[in-house]
Formats: structure tokens, sequence, C-alpha cells
């Protein structure tokens, strides 16, 4: 499994949300040095399947983010058939409940010790308390991510996928345990997009986040291997 970072230099996951094999190619040449681990998620992987993840892994580890989430039987299937393709990280959803989490682990398994890292996603970042209303939950979101970071870890996921908001109630909770991957993050002055929770790289890294996820600041940058160093530099050290 890919180990925890020890350096602030290998905290950054550089975020491909792109339409196409080619510019994610293009793009994982661009950062190449700069980002430690790509992201690969639902849009790419949709758009050109297993082969996006084989090429991308050739350029750097890979943070698989597809939050599957579906009954257990299917999600372990699906784990499955993905662990042995190369992905450093995976994402399901916590939502899918104690029983899905443990299949998904179990499934993991069947790769040994090249099995990828498996993540549990709390509650998206898009989200705030009207978000989470609006699905039932009365809840704000520090609650019901620390409802869903519990019982995920003891069902067996290696980490969580929470928001920079709630990093520090997680190690106040849970301890040093938890792998921590933390998408939300804004470099001070960027523009938050469809985000609803974020912090700056600093802060994230500063309250506990192993990880820090970044897409737009970067991708969108005339210079994505300048914006990719910043942010790295920026870090705690």
């Amino acid at each position: 499994m890919l180990p925890r970072p020890a350096t602030p230099d290998a905290r950054l996951i550089a975020a491909l949300d792109l339409p196409s094999l080619a510019a994610a190619r293009a793009m994982a040449a661009r950062l190449a040095g700069a980002a430690p681990v790509l992201k690969l998620g639902l849009e790419l992987f949709t758009a050109e399947g297993p082969p996006a993840l084989a090429a991308l892994r050739g350029a750097a580890p890979v943070f698989l983010d597809l939050k599957l989430h579906d009954i257990p039987n299917t999600v372990a299937g699906a784990v499955r058939a993905l662990a042995p393709q190369g992905a450093a990280m995976l994402t399901l959803h916590a939502g899918g409940g104690a029983a899905m989490i443990a299949a998904a682990r179990e499934a993991a398994e069947s790769a040994g010790a090249a099995r990828p890292i498996l993540l549990a996603v709390t509650v998206l970042t898009s989200m705030d308390d009207a978000a989470l209303r609006g699905v039932g939950v009365a809840d704000a979101p520090r609650a019901q991510v620390l409802r869903l970071a519990r019982l995920a870890m003891a069902a067996g996921a290696d980490g969580l996928v929470c928001s920079p908001q709630e990093v520090a109630a997680i190690r106040d909770a849970l301890g040093a345990g938890p792998l921590l991957v933390v998408p939300g993050i804004r470099p001070a002055g960027a523009a938050k997009g469809d985000q609803a929770r974020t912090a700056t790289p600093e802060e994230a890294v500063a309250a506990g986040a192993d990880w820090i996820v970044v897409g737009r600041p970067i991708t969108a940058a005339p210079d994505p291997a300048a914006a990719a160093r910043a942010i790295t530099a920026s870090l705690p050290r």
C-alpha cells in the first residue's frame, strides 16, 4: 500500500477531473515531478475506463475516486475487479453502511499486499447544513462526518475522505490511525467553485490531513506545475 506521507512534498494529490485520457495524459506530463499522486475521478473513468488507470499509474500513484455505493455484494465485486488494476487508493461511500465496507475490505484483500488503500467518503465537501437537511440528515456536517467516520473505521476502512473543516474533530475522536484524504482545498484567494466546506492547504495539513486534493487551482493555472509546487511549498514543515 502507499505509505503515509513522511514529508510535505508527498502530501499533494492533483485531481485530473478532465474529460478525456488525452487531456489527462497531457496534464500528467505537465505535472511530472510536481504532483506525487494523481486523482482519477468518475468523469474520466466513465469516459475512458480502466485504460485511464493503466495510463496514469505509469506517471504517479493513482487515487481512484469512484465513490462506490451499492449493496455489499455488488461493491465487493467491483472492488475485487478493481483491486488488481493498480490504484493506490480507492473510495467508497461510508453511507453504504458497515456491511458494505466490510465486504469491500474482504474483497480488497484478494489483491494481497498490493491492494489499494480503502477510503470511506463521509460527507461530500459540496454539502452544507441545508443540503444535509434536504436528504433527511438533521445533524450538522461535523456530527454526521464523525458518525460515519466511526462506523467506517470499525468496519475495516483504512481511512476517510472528509472536508478540511472536520479533520481536527476526526483526529480528536479517532486519533492518528485513520488515513485522511482531504478535498475542498482552496489556496488563499482561489474561487470556491462548487465547494461548500473549504480551507487552505496550510490549514488542512496543520489540522491533521495526510493528503490534500487540489483540482482546478492546479489544472486551470497557466503553469500547473508551478501552482502545484507553490501549494507544496506552503505546507507546514
